[in-house]
C-alpha cells in the first residue's frame, strides 16, 4: 500500500487551511488542504511501518497519520490545532466525527507556550528579512498578526476561532504593505503581552484530556482491525459494524 493508497482510500478528516480558511484569501491565494488518514491495523504487524505523514499527491496537500496527528494536537502544536477548527470541512467519516467531536479535549493552556513560541520564530524570520533586503514578507507578518490575535482570544474564551472575522480588513492591509514595519511591530507587541494577561486568568485547563484521546485512538485502532479481519474471514459487514459501533469497541 503506497502513501497516496492511504491517503485515498483512509482519510477520516479533510479540510481546507491557509488563507481562505483564515478568511483572507486573495484572488492569487493557493488552496492547502489538509488531511488525516488512519493507517490500516495490521500494516502495524510487520517490520516496515506506515508512513506518519504524507505530502501530497496533489500539490498544496499535506496529511497526518492519526495517531501522529493526536500527539501534536496534544502538544498545542499551532498548525495542527487550527486544522481541527477549519470552518472548511471537506470529509468526514465516522472516525472523522469523533476526531472533530474531541475538539475541546486538545485544548490546554499550553497554547500559550507552542503559540507564542512559535510567533517568536516568525518573527525572527521578519527581522531577518529586514536586515537582508529593507522590508518583511509582508503577508507572513499578516499571518503572525492573526496568530496572535488567535492565541489571546483562545486563552480569554477557551474557544480556538481561526477565522479573522473583523480583522480581515486590517490584517489584508499589513499583507499589502500599508501598515509600516514599525506599527506592525507595536501590534505584535500589545497582543503578545494581552496573550500574556489572558494566561493568568484563562479557563482552560492547564493540561489537554489525554486519557480520553488515547482511548479514542485505541478504539480506532482496534475497530481497523476488526473490519480487516472481517475482510479476511468473510464476516458479514453489519456484524462488523454492531462491533464497531453498537457496543463501541472496548
Amino acid at each position: 500500500m503506497t502513501p497516496e493508497d492511504l491517503v485515498r482510500d483512509h482519510t477520516v478528516y479533510a479540510c481546507v487551511m491557509g488563507s481562505r480558511a483564515f478568511g483572507l484569501a486573495t484572488e492569487d491565494s493557493d488552496t492547502d488542504r489538509r488531511g488525516v488518514f488512519l493507517a490500516p491495523t495490521p500494516l502495524y504487524w510487520g517490520f516496515e511501518k506506515p508512513p506518519t505523514h504524507v505530502d501530497g499527491p496533489a500539490d498544496e496537500q499535506f496529511s497526518w497519520e492519526l495517531e501522529r496527528f493526536c500527539l501534536l494536537a496534544l502538544r498545542s502544536n499551532p498548525n495542527v490545532l487550527e486544522c481541527l477548527h477549519s470552518p472548511l470541512v471537506e470529509h468526514v467519516d465516522d472516525t472523522g466525527r469523533e476526531l472533530t467531536a474531541l475538539r475541546e479535549a486538545f485544548l490546554s493552556r499550553q497554547a500559550h507556550e507552542t503559540f507564542v513560541r512559535y510567533a517568536i520564530g516568525q518573527r525572527k524570520k521578519l527581522e531577518t528579512d529586514i536586515r537582508q533586503h529593507g522590508a518583511p514578507r509582508w503577508k507572513h507578518a499578516m499571518h503572525l498578526l492573526r496568530l496572535l490575535g488567535c492565541c489571546r482570544d483562545l486563552l480569554r474564551t477557551g474557544r480556538l476561532v481561526i477565522d479573522a472575522g473583523e480583522q480581515r480588513e486590517p490584517l489584508l492591509a499589513v499583507r499589502r504593505g500599508e501598515v509600516p514595519w514599525p506599527e506592525v511591530e507595536r501590534r505584535m507587541n500589545r497582543l503578545g503581552e494581552e496573550a500574556d494577561a489572558a494566561l493568568a486568568g484563562s479557563a482552560l485547563p492547564a493540561e489537554p484530556d489525554r486519557a480520553r484521546v488515547e482511548d479514542f485512538v485505541i478504539r480506532a485502532r482496534r475497530a481497523s482491525a476488526l473490519r480487516a479481519s472481517a475482510l479476511q474471514t468473510g464476516t458479514d459487514d453489519q456484524v462488523v459494524q454492531g462491533l464497531v459501533t453498537g457496543r463501541g469497541v472496548r
